[in-house]
């Protein structure tokens, strides 16, 4: 897990914007997905930016609290 948070190599970058990636076709897709809720076109885009932007730094503080050893959290 600590590679995957704070490797600089390109596969780890590539991981990294993979899983956000799919994350955001989730969020985007949520409503499809749920069945329940409709959201406007013009909601779902703000929705996707506004995880995209707080996943990255999100993903950064957690690899910060990863120990290096075992992969558990502090």
């Amino acid at each position: 897990m600590n590679e995957f948070l704070t490797g600089n190599e390109w596969w780890w970058r590539l991981a990294r914007t993979v899983a956000q990636g799919v994350l955001g076709v989730v969020v985007a897709n949520l409503d499809l997905i749920v069945g329940t809720i409709a959201i406007a076109p013009e909601w779902r885009a703000f929705v996707v930016a506004l995880v995209m932007a707080a996943l990255s730094p999100l993903m950064a503080e957690i690899g910060m609290h990863v120990d290096k050893e075992g992969g558990d959290l502090e």
